[in-house]
């Protein structure tokens, strides 16, 4: 079974996420969204909010799963046996940032292969920091996000 990981802290998850998810979902037997928790970073969405919203976002691929984990990203592709970590590019900048990441992957687990998926070009200026900056000024967040993502004061 091909199983691999889609790693972010996905705070929120936007419409650039949701193109990778589905485009990498039909080339694995199991894909999970893994969204990692870093304890000295402040999120702007909870955990729980954050997975509620990845499960109805795929709610229609059961083979996509979501999971949250502490820790080295690759550990934990380990821990789930993935062999594959799935990573989304959106510009030149995106993509000499995750070779690093990738290439120091590659050395603590041989066996786990990075594949790089470039978003359509109509989401590569979305990030999830501009997505909250948008939500704390009121603008219109919803151009950005998946349906299921919506925010109630």
């Amino acid at each position: 079974m091909k199983t691999a990981l889609f790693p972010g802290s996905f705070d929120p998850l936007t419409l650039g996420h949701e193109d990778v998810v589905r485009r990498a979902a039909p080339l694995f037997d199991r894909l999970v969204v893994g969204i990692g928790v870093n304890t000295d970073k402040k999120y702007m969405f909870s955990l729980e909010q954050r997975m509620a919203w990845i499960r109805e976002s795929f709610a229609d691929l059961p083979h996509v799963e979501v999971a949250s984990y502490e820790g080295l990203t690759i550990a934990f592709a380990k821990s789930i046996g993935a062999t594959y970590m799935v990573r989304g590019l959106r510009n030149p900048a995106d993509f000499e940032f995750e070779k690093a990441i990738a290439q120091t992957n590659r050395e603590l687990e041989p066996h786990i292969e990075t594949v790089f998926l470039q978003t359509r070009a109509r989401y590569a200026f979305v990030a999830s920091s501009h997505v909250r900056e948008v939500i704390r000024y009121g603008g219109d967040y919803t151009l950005f996000v998946p349906s299921a993502v919506r925010i109630t004061s």
